[in-house]
């Protein structure tokens, strides 16, 4: 186990054994009702931070680094939503364990696709949904060109074009945005871009209208920035159609980074969420 500072907040890591004996990395943080937080492509530890440490005086917040990212196991190719799943369902049995109370299950961009396969096909152990924007829209075959090019890219150290090529053609980053992202330095390191590697797998392989998700029995949650690029807000709207226990909030004048850029407003959000859905349970939060 080893000890952190997260944002100003006492951490310490751990590592839970997926069913396939992956090594995966857990950084927590606070005490109360336990929290799984999980990141989306490109993502780490620090893609929750800011959020998890306002939420950490009532809550224990359980920060995974998804398969391929460090300091967690490779995934073995081509990876899939099933080995995402398995993951999860290791990290919410340890935390319900440690808790001895479910776990409220948080993802965001490809961590919020991951817990809408955990919340619809392995819901064991988990009290609430809470999903920032899942890309529901860049699943499917027409990523298979794409995986190739990306692979081709990676394998010959282009990191620049490979970064390009999700902005533009996975992400759908409108072309401005997407320059001004590339002159801020938001590229991809040698470790990212293997965990990029596999997410797209996953999301290649992955299909299935919306309607897919319509047994979720789980209270859920799903937030979104009103100025998030099309076609999230269409997707949004699809998603939410097909939720039967939905609370959803739009937020004026954020985009898909607000969990980074506004986690006051995140972390309020979530705050507000988990108190109804324990008050409701009879819960102490």
């Amino acid at each position: 186990m080893t000890r952190h500072e997260l944002d100003g907040a006492p951490t310490h890591t751990d590592f839970v054994r997926s069913a396939d004996g992956t090594r995966l990395a857990v950084r927590r943080l606070g005490r109360g009702s336990p929290v799984l937080m999980l990141h989306g492509s490109g993502g780490g530890f620090h893609s929750w931070a800011g959020v998890a440490d306002r939420l950490s005086r009532e809550h224990e917040l359980w920060l995974l680094a998804r398969r391929g990212y460090a300091p967690s196991g490779i995934a073995t190719p081509p990876k899939s939503f099933a080995q995402d799943v398995a993951d999860v369902a290791a990290v919410v049995t340890a935390a319900g364990e440690a808790s001895g109370t479910p776990v409220h299950l948080v993802g965001a961009s490809y961590g919020a696709i991951v817990a809408l396969h955990m919340a619809a096909e392995f819901p064991v152990g988990i009290r609430s949904l809470a999903l920032f924007e899942p890309p529901l829209f860049a699943r499917g075959e027409h990523l298979v060109p794409v995986l190739d090019r990306y692979r081709a890219l990676v394998a010959h150290g282009d990191l620049a074009a490979a970064n390009r090529l999700l902005l533009l053609d996975v992400a759908r980053v409108p072309k401005p945005l997407a320059e001004v992202l590339t002159a801020a330095g938001t590229g991809l390191d040698a470790r990212a871009a293997i965990g990029w590697l596999h997410d797209l797998e996953a999301l290649a392989a992955d299909s299935g209208a919306a309607r897919r998700w319509s047994g979720i029995a789980v209270p859920t949650l799903l937030m979104q920035g009103a100025e998030t690029w099309e076609p999230m807000p269409t997707t949004m709207d699809q998603l939410a159609s097909t939720l039967p226990r939905l609370h959803r909030v739009v937020w004026e004048g954020q985009l898909h980074f607000a969990t980074s850029t506004a986690p006051d407003l995140v972390a309020e959000e979530l705050r507000r969420f988990w108190h109804e859905q324990e008050s409701s349970a009879g819960v102490p939060g």
